[in-house]
């Protein structure tokens, strides 16, 4: 069993928070004191964003910190030895990578996969390829024991939710709405409806993401879903509080996960 079913399992129903930062903003060294914040203040899986110098699917504040972590040369090798340092004091927290395809099929997909588990990660999304292409990356994660996490999108086709299925790990990524992250127009009884019909296929948990930014929409997608994902807001933080980010995400961290709570 993996670290993210672990997790989910040690909830007993309760929701997860899976706050997003990017790996390198604003510099290895504070992403790693910003992971240890997240935690103690109750994240229960983190995601790090892979830097890439075209992220499609962000918005301006994520891509923002792809720009600055690009600035400071951070590549997917300092991503997984930012996680393998991250391991030295904490073996419990699931750590998944979300990124483009570009640096991966650079490295090579079973080279990477063995180097990410080595380092100590857990899960991976990839973005920009979708289940049609992504066999070989999919077999090197199989094979060294990292769950493969898929992406799903308002418009995904219930055929398409099927085949997602058959071969998602971890948690199911669904995407709230139509755009890019950081967007505001998160409607809550639609993504009911959704997460419904997801779960007549998905027989894991369902996490969701974008547009979520405060407190009241944590409260609001943690009714319906299995754990709230938290990314530009986070971003911002960041960006707010030059100097004393880790102390500004954990209070941010904490205020979600009170509201997750309920």
């Amino acid at each position: 069993m993996s670290r993210i079913q672990q997790t989910f399992q040690s909830l007993d129903g309760a929701k997860a928070l899976i706050p997003y930062i990017t790996a390198g903003d604003p510099d290895l060294k504070t992403t790693l004191a910003l992971m240890h914040s997240m935690v103690e203040n109750g994240a229960d899986i983190l995601e790090l964003g892979v830097p890439f110098s075209d992220p499609m699917a962000d918005g301006p504040t994520i891509q923002r910190a792809a720009e600055r972590a690009l600035a400071n040369g951070v590549s997917l090798s300092d991503v997984l030895s930012l996680v393998k340092a991250f391991r030295q004091t904490d073996n419990r927290t699931p750590v998944m990578l979300m990124g483009y395809l570009n640096p991966i099929h650079k490295m090579g997909y079973e080279t990477f996969a063995r180097a990410a588990a080595e380092a100590g990660v857990d899960g991976v999304l990839t973005v920009d390829s979708p289940i049609e292409t992504i066999t070989p990356l999919y077999q090197a994660l199989k094979q060294n024991q990292i769950d493969c996490i898929f992406l799903i999108a308002p418009t995904t086709s219930e055929a398409r939710m099927q085949t997602i299925a058959q071969h998602a790990g971890g948690f199911v990524y669904y995407v709230s709405l139509k755009g890019v992250t950081g967007s505001a127009r998160l409607d809550t009884d639609e993504v009911s409806r959704k997460i419904e019909l997801l779960r007549k296929y998905i027989n894991i948990p369902i996490g969701v993401g974008f547009g979520i930014n405060n407190a009241e929409s944590a409260q609001k997608i943690a009714t319906v879903a299995d754990a709230v994902i938290v990314g530009s807001r986070l971003i911002q933080e960041i960006e707010n509080n030059a100097g004393r980010e880790a102390e500004a995400v954990g209070v941010l961290i904490k205020t979600l996960k009170d509201a997750i709570r309920g």
